[in-house]
């Protein structure tokens, strides 16, 4: 496959810039990746394990002379981490980022990044509950989603950035940051803060049962448990920064709960055959996609219908 980028900077070394790292080094896309992590300790393992081509010890030293700059760091951090890397990036540059939020990183990023230089944002729709340098692993985009957002990005840099996501495996999509939070409020926000307060009223029960929520926990209390063993600071920063569109989507899970609470106690099991049939169908859909990692056709592109 074709180089894409000369060199591509990573500012944090977790489990997406890792995987990025992999996955740009297996297929050629960039002539160097660099890496910076605030952390030293992070530094180190990076290294260790030849995570990068080079990990550098100062952001400014990532930055320069990098074509394509990533920002892999939480949501609350971006800000501030753009403002200080902004003198040192070269013209004709371009900055993304891999946040589950968009709306707030532009706001955040944006006023820092100079003239000449092309902002994209991206959300990658992939991970695992696991973090640090070495949670990493090559195929973590292959077949799932990422989410372009260009705003006034020129198309050259758009079309390059778009490049490098489908040589590392991923399928790409454009929205914009106000329709994308949205879309993630939906998907993935909302779902991972229900499974956190699952989790939470498990750990109280806990208390009362002596352990056995824990020793007799099925597939779908393991579900919950894998979601929330996702990183506390990034999730504290998505929720955060996607106020407006978790509670909006949080406030309409309350009154589909509320219909589900009002129809088991009055017996209503028309209701609640036709509601677990409509929901049924929705799960058969994200299998038929090839979205679960769990599914048996995982990784199958679905044959398109004539």
């Amino acid at each position: 496959m074709a180089v894409i980028y000369d060199r591509v900077a990573l500012i944090g070394l977790g489990l997406i810039a890792g995987s990025m790292s992999l996955a740009m080094r297996r297929d050629g896309l960039a002539k160097e990746v660099v890496g910076y992590a605030r952390s030293a300790e992070t530094r180190a393992t990076a290294r260790e394990i030849g995570l990068v081509d080079r990990v550098c010890d100062s952001l400014a030293d990532a930055v320069k002379d990098a074509d394509l700059v990533v920002l892999a760091v939480p949501v609350g951090a971006m800000g501030a981490v753009a403002e200080e890397m902004a003198p040192f990036l070269k013209p004709g540059a371009t900055v993304s980022d891999v946040g589950s939020v968009k709306g707030a990183v532009i706001v955040a990023v944006g006023p820092h990044i100079p003239e000449g230089v092309d902002f994209i944002p991206a959300h990658p729709l992939a991970g695992t509950e696991h973090s640090g340098p070495r949670s990493g692993f090559a195929e973590l985009f292959e077949n799932r989603w990422t989410i372009l957002v260009p705003g006034e990005a020129g198309p050259e840099a758009v079309a390059k950035l778009r490049a490098l996501w489908e040589g590392m495996g991923a399928n790409v999509d454009e929205m914009d940051a106000d329709h994308h939070d949205l879309v993630l409020a939906v998907t993935s926000h909302t779902p991972h803060l229900i499974a956190y307060t699952m989790v939470g009223v498990a750990d109280d029960l806990r208390r009362v049962t002596d352990s056995e929520v824990i020793k007799y926990s099925a597939a779908g209390f393991r579900d919950f448990t894998r979601i929330a063993a996702s990183d506390p600071t990034m999730w504290r920063d998505v929720f955060l920064n996607n106020k407006e569109a978790t509670l909006e989507i949080l406030g309409r899970f309350t009154e589909e709960l509320f219909a589900l609470q009002r129809a088991i106690r009055t017996g209503d099991g028309d209701h609640l055959h036709a509601y677990f049939t409509r929901t049924r169908a929705i799960r058969r859909g994200i299998i038929e996609a090839g979205q679960d990692t769990s599914a048996p056709n995982f990784g199958r592109v679905p044959e398109k219908k004539s």
